[in-house]
């Protein structure tokens, strides 16, 4: 399963993924896993909750973060949740289409390894493509 969450800058995209994973951690039995850009939550997600830095790695580009999603569960097969909070900065890449097909992508990965994702990315959630809409 795959979930975005989908509204303009500045209006608590993060402040949500933070609640989600918090509320994640606190109650699943499998690791939780958030992957941000920067270190501008480490204060904010549970210590229960793995939090990553994509700038640490080689994530450059959606096929690459795909690559480094595949990557975090080959190592951990207990994952049952990972939340990408800012997918546009995550990724390097602000294109939609491009977008679209890393969500399906993720979606074949989810119903494959039984991994639920929550995405979080900046837009008009009314002008969002036919892709995105089917998660929102």
């Amino acid at each position: 399963m795959v979930k975005l969450i989908m509204a303009a800058t500045g209006s608590g995209k993060t402040k949500n993924i933070i609640d989600l994973v918090n509320e994640a951690a606190a109650q699943e039995p499998g690791s939780i896993v958030c992957i941000a850009k920067g270190n501008q939550l480490n204060f904010d997600i549970s210590h229960k909750a793995r939090l990553i830095n994509v700038q640490d790695y080689s994530v450059s580009n959606y096929s690459s973060l795909l690559g480094f999603v595949a990557g975090i569960h080959a190592g951990n097969y207990d994952i049952t949740k990972i939340f990408i909070d800012s997918l546009y900065k995550v990724a390097c890449d602000d294109k939609p289409e491009d977008a679209d097909q890393f969500i399906l992508a993720l979606d074949e990965f989810s119903s494959k390894h039984s991994v639920e994702f929550t995405v979080a990315l900046s837009g008009d959630a009314a002008s969002a493509s036919d892709v995105m809409k089917k998660y929102l």
